[in-house]
């Protein structure tokens, strides 16, 4: 009694409004009624998954995708971080057919222009101006003299010089006997007179660049690239606009995958030769107005060159390490063997020997081969370059008396002297991740410079002579990083780089 007296009023009522609100319950059956519902929705469930695990089959979807994987293998890759580099190549892709309709995405035999076509305007603009070319007589490179206080101190073509003595390249190695010009090396180009106009500048392609080249022609500035997705943009920098509303843009789609070469006919510029990851080589015939397929096979195709002054045969590397020579005109492989370990990112011949060739490889090695001399079913390597890591490019200079290698370690080589022996190391920030086309320095007009791309929106220009970047190609109007080169062979100072948004700046010299 003692306890309820210390009891406060409101601990009271409380207490009173539980014992009522018992009473109410009970008299009302609540808990008795809450209890078989629940057993009753229990039952129900079980049901359900009773019925659910006994259903005799499982019904698909007329159109579910069937899905097929291409393995790294297969594709020529290697497995995925190995080195802990980051790769050039897409990641494997898969492949979705309707069930009804199964169409390959990769045409097997030729492809009209007209269903390659996946950009404005029409084909008759392009067509014709490359037929008009074919008409006309091949200009000679042009000469260029170099002053120093006032006086001519060198007339130099940028056409190659003499070709190397072929016996002493079986004996002796690769110099064979021709005076070294490095320190003699004359610029056919005055870097300061470089600008870049926004005329000159233009989205070609969708998507990352990973090949450019100039039209090898005089009297036409046309230039041809290649991006990640398959596609290859023509962007004739002449056109006078009129029917061609497109301002000279022309773009095709004709393979599935990254472009990993361009090459032209010498005899015909009608015809240009395009190679593929997806281990397709078309070419585009613009007098019948079809890609043509050329080559196919099941791996992929990394890089595509072609031997100065020889219409006749393809040099591909194909899968990991492998290097395929095509004949053109019989359709078919002449020779094959595995020069490296790993893919082949370059193949490169000397322009004073074609002869001579240059291999960059992902194995961390460029070698040099001479294809006269072969032996246990290859040529022979006459010299091998080592890097650190992968190695993007390796190009001989016009002269053909120095190698440029481009590496993943951050360094660019310059190899010169008698066979090659004078190495030197120049450190360039090479790392562009995966977004961007891997670097890839090339020579200019001459044995003077090389120019490389780099990751603040300008042109590192490197001098062989003095080892190091001796200036920078900047630009208000550039605004994206260029990473792919190419120097149009018969125009001093017209430098086109392709960046991984599509674009092409093409710097010029007045």
């Amino acid at each position: 009694m003692a306890s309820k007296a210390k009891m406060t009023e409101y601990e009271r009522k409380r207490l009173e409004n539980i014992r009522r609100n018992g009473e109410m319950m009970a008299a009302l059956k609540i808990q008795s009624k809450a209890s078989l519902l629940s057993q009753s929705a229990k039952r129900q469930r079980a049901v359900q998954s009773k019925s659910y695990k006994l259903s005799p089959e499982k019904k698909l979807k007329p159109d579910s995708p069937v899905v097929i994987r291409r393995s790294l293998r297969s594709r020529g890759l290697p497995p995925e971080g190995v080195d802990g580099v980051l790769s050039d190549d897409p990641p494997c892709e898969t492949l979705k057919i309707s069930s009804k309709e199964k169409v390959s995405p990769r045409v097997l035999g030729p492809l009209s222009m007209d269903d390659a076509q996946d950009g404005a305007g029409s084909n008759g603009t392009l067509i014709s101006t490359l037929l008009s070319i074919d008409t006309k007589p091949h200009m000679s490179p042009p000469v260029k003299e170099e002053h120093a206080g006032g006086d001519v101190v060198k007339k130099e073509s940028i056409e190659p010089r003499d070709s190397f003595d072929s016996e002493r390249v079986k004996t002796e190695g690769f110099d064979e006997g021709i005076k070294e010009e490095k320190k003699g090396a004359v610029s056919l180009l005055d870097l300061g007179s470089m600008r870049l106009e926004t005329d000159n500048i233009a989205r070609v392609v969708p998507g990352r660049i990973m090949s450019v080249e100039f039209l090898p022609c005089t009297d036409l500035r046309m230039v041809v690239v290649g991006n990640k997705l398959g596609n290859v943009g023509f962007w004739n920098m002449d056109s006078k606009g009129g029917d061609d509303h497109h301002n000279g843009i022309h773009l095709y789609r004709p393979h599935t995958g990254p472009i990993s070469g361009i090459v032209f006919q010498e005899s015909s510029f009608s015809k240009i030769i395009t190679s593929c990851y997806d281990g397709y080589i078309r070419m585009m015939d613009a007098e019948k107005e079809v890609f043509e397929l050329v080559h196919h096979g099941d791996d992929g195709i990394f890089c595509l060159s072609r031997r100065p002054n020889d219409d006749k045969s393809l040099y591909f590397g194909e899968g990991l390490g492998g290097l395929t020579v095509f004949d053109d005109k019989m359709r078919k492989v002449s020779s094959q063997w595995f020069p490296h370990e790993d893919r082949i990112n370059t193949i490169h011949f000397n322009p004073r020997n074609p002869n001579i060739m240059a291999t960059a490889s992902k194995d961390k090695t460029a070698r040099i081969w001479d294809l006269r001399c072969v032996g246990s079913g290859q040529p022979r390597c006459l010299k091998m370059v080592s890097h650190n890591r992968a190695v993007n490019s390796a190009y001989f200079s016009p002269s053909g008396c120095s190698l440029a290698t481009t590496s993943l370690d951050d360094h660019v080589g310059i190899h010169s002297g008698i066979d090659l022996e004078d190495n030197c190391m120049i450190p360039h920030d090479n790392q562009t991740g995966r977004w961007i086309s891997k670097f890839r320095a090339i020579w200019g007009w001459g044995d003077a410079y090389l120019f490389i791309g780099n990751k603040k929106k300008g042109v590192d220009v490197i001098s062989p002579a003095e080892n190091r970047v001796v200036t920078t190609l900047k630009s208000s109007e550039m605004i994206a990083i260029p990473c792919r080169f190419d120097a149009h062979p018969h125009r001093v100072g017209m430098l086109a780089g392709g960046t991984g948004g599509g674009q092409v700046y093409v710097w010029t010299s007045s």
